[in-house]
């Protein structure tokens, strides 16, 4: 890990929390699907990654600079430019989330959010045992297996292209130092 004076706090406290607890919620409540004896733990895991979507998107908004997503959020232009930059190889670096990142997390927010309001219909009287509601539940659940996936697979490239440690960043809160080059 470079000095700390080589270092900038990107990531606040906040941000880095409600990471690793909405991570930690939803592999609770993935696992307990799977018939490993916790089946009960699905439900208050839903609800607390419900929560901490909604803790996350409130703090998007009045959060610090890297977590608004007034920062980190961008245009269609710039999606689709950085995306062909990233096809061949010559993206620039970004401080905070690079722009498939940014809709990324908007993504991932979403679909733990519409995760949570179908878990919860099927707990109410009038949607209890409603096939669709079933369907769409288990379909949001294998979309979200399939952004999580692509949410990682970002960071490991990310991570190797410009040779920094994102992961460990989200831990700390801390990346090198921009760089000629890089886009905050």
């Amino acid at each position: 890990m470079p000095a700390r004076a080589t270092l900038l706090k990107v990531w606040d406290r906040p941000v880095r929390l409600l990471h690793w607890a909405l991570a930690c919620s939803l592999l609770v409540a993935w696992t307990s699907t799977l018939g490993l004896g916790f089946l009960r733990a699905h439900e208050p895991s839903g609800y607390i990654a419900f929560g901490l979507v909604a803790l996350r998107t409130a703090w998007g908004f009045c959060g610090g600079y890297y977590a608004r997503f007034s920062q980190f959020v961008r245009g269609r232009h710039q999606v689709l430019a950085y995306a062909r930059k990233v096809a061949i190889g010559r993206e620039p670096r970004y401080i905070g989330h690079n722009p498939l990142g940014g809709w990324m997390v908007l993504l991932l927010l979403f679909v733990v959010g519409a995760l949570g309001v179908t878990g919860w219909l099927y707990t109410t009287d009038f949607f209890w045992g409603m096939a669709w509601l079933d369907t769409l539940h288990a379909s949001l659940a294998w979309l979200l297996l399939l952004l999580v996936t692509l949410h990682v697979s970002g960071v490991l490239l990310a991570s190797l292209r410009h040779r920094e440690n994102l992961v460990s960043a989200m831990f700390s809160g801390h990346k090198p130092r921009p760089k000629p080059g890089d886009v905050d």
